[in-house]
């Protein structure tokens, strides 16, 4: 198998580290692999298979070489340095929002549209954490019965806002138990033993931009601009995964049991779903795993052709750093990785 030459753009943040602990894991065909960061942060030490890689700053040059580089730095460094990386010869697969909603460059989920990533000019985009999870457990579905509208609420944990934020939630969580006030930096307001619905900008629709990632980006994904789609977004006293609770209105009815015997044949897919142990998808058991969980599966009451359930996903793994190896897995698996091409 042919072996190729990486890069991690990002590599000191969560994500970034991520990325390697995954590649190690899945045994990625690399040839070499190089790190890059902000300027404040090159010469930092880290490790890949058991070797010492010293992380470089990252610069119009950096990608001579390189075969597939993977972005997780935010949207500005993409911006600048994606489309260097494509004129260098390289495969871009980036994290960031940047790309999203170019009409141009395909934004792919392996479990819903893998066909999409032959279409790229040098870049893909991955969709946001939140719409991964809802894609890869709402497709299978929409496939056989489809959808005509979704209510998502989610429930992020602090990790999807950066280590900054775990670090925040776990001072915090010790300032309160000492009787101390909590001190904030990240969030708008104490996050330890609380709620916010407040994840990214508010717009002026009232939404915020993360409820309007979640619905441009599941239509584009599923290929179904006709879906209506309405989110909420709450970020929630959690380190890793996020949680949801999904009401879909499909075009005619459908059983709980039809859907779990759908799920359960579903790539990506694990179904915990028996209340009489109380078994169903929980953030704290499902983090450090790659599949999108559900379960909680009922009619809704409130809709003959609805349905309600509730799904958990890691969303540093699958939400980020898996769903992008998994694409270029996907891409190498069927000959279309073609680094220059």
């Amino acid at each position: 198998m042919k072996q190729y030459n990486v890069a991690i753009v990002g590599a000191t943040g969560i994500v970034g580290q991520e990325f390697i602990k995954i590649l190690e894991e899945r045994n990625f065909p690399m040839n070499s692999i190089r790190l890059y960061a902000s300027d404040h942060l090159a010469g930092k030490k880290l490790f890949v298979k058991h070797q010492e890689v010293t992380v470089r700053e990252t610069a119009p040059d950096s990608f001579l070489g390189i075969d597939i580089a993977f972005f997780t730095s935010g949207p500005e460094i993409s911006r600048y340095y994606a489309p260097l990386a494509v004129q260098s010869g390289a495969i871009v697969i980036d994290n960031s929002s940047t790309f999203r909603t170019d009409k141009d460059v395909p934004m792919v989920v392996p479990e819903v549209n893998l066909e999409d990533a032959k279409l790229h000019k040098g870049i893909i985009s991955t969709p946001n954490c939140s719409t991964i999870q809802l894609a890869v457990i709402l497709y299978p579905l929409h496939k056989i019965n489809p959808i005509k509208r979704i209510i998502v609420d989610t429930y992020q944990s602090v990790s999807g806002n950066g280590s900054a934020a775990m670090e925040e939630l776990t001072a915090q969580t010790k300032q309160v138990f000492d009787g101390q006030v909590a001190v904030t930096k990240v969030f708008p307001h104490q996050i330890a033993f609380n709620l916010l619905p407040e994840v990214d900008v508010f717009l002026d629709s009232g939404y915020t931009r993360e409820e309007r990632k979640i619905l441009e980006e599941t239509k584009k994904i599923m290929r179904a601009p006709e879906i209506a789609i309405s989110a909420t977004c709450v970020w929630t006293p959690v380190l890793i995964s996020h949680s949801q609770a999904v009401h879909v209105e499909f075009t005619r009815a459908i059983s709980p049991e039809e859907v779990r015997q759908v799920l359960t044949a579903s790539p990506g897919v694990r179904v915990l779903d028996d209340t009489t142990v109380s078994l169903y998808p929980q953030p704290w058991a499902i983090a450090g795993t790659d599949d999108c969980y559900v379960g909680r599966i009922r009619q809704d009451t409130s809709h003959k052709n609805g349905l309600a359930m509730w799904t958990v996903a890691d969303n540093i793994r699958k939400g980020a750093a898996l769903n992008a190896v998994q694409i270029a897995e996907e891409m190498i698996k069927r000959g279309w990785m073609i680094p220059g091409g």
